[in-house]
């Protein structure tokens, strides 16, 4: 028995053709449900992601209250960067110069790693700077350290400039 190759071709592709045509059809919306957020329990009260920013105080960069400066980390690194080193110490300056102002440092991370890792790494972040500050005279109970993770990207893009900015550090006045 002898096949005919072209007529089993136009027959395949006719059923290709059918296949794809007739999945494109207009799809019923979903119907969707709010989700009731616990309010306390098993996972503990829920807490806001945003910043808060004193009334009078003003963000400069990232989420840090002005004049103090954020630092940015390398991919999975907490220690401090040549290049962040005038930034923090702009901030150890602003500390000396203002006895009486306490700070957060918040430490934050790109999306990449699972939502653990990127909790450990940015409180070793926000550590880091702490120590680093304590070590250019900052008494330490005026420093507290929270980490965000991914929590709190500033970009969402999937992109090198979008991950660079949300691996930082924020310094946040808290009164």
């Amino acid at each position: 028995m002898r096949t005919n190759q072209p007529l089993v071709l136009a027959m395949m592709m006719a059923i290709l053709l059918g296949l794809a045509l007739s999945g494109c059809g207009k799809k019923a919306p979903v119907a969707t449900q709010e989700v009731a957020k616990p309010e306390s329990g098993a996972m503990g009260p829920a807490e806001p992601l945003e910043t808060e920013v004193p009334e009078g105080d003003t963000i400069m960069e990232g989420r840090t209250s002005a004049p103090m400066l954020p630092i940015y980390f390398d991919f999975d690194s907490p220690a401090i960067r040549a290049d962040q080193v005038p930034r923090i110490e702009t901030n150890a300056q602003f500390l000396k110069d203002n006895p009486k102002v306490r700070i957060r440092i918040e430490g934050n991370c790109d999306p990449r790693g699972t939502k653990e890792y990127n909790l450990a790494l940015g409180e070793r972040r926000a550590l880091s700077a702490k120590k680093y500050l304590v070590n250019l005279g900052i008494d330490p109970d005026r420093i507290s350290t929270i980490s965000w993770g991914e929590e709190k990207l500033l970009l969402y893009g999937h992109d090198e400039i979008s991950w660079a900015q949300d691996r930082r550090d924020d310094f946040v006045i808290v009164r």
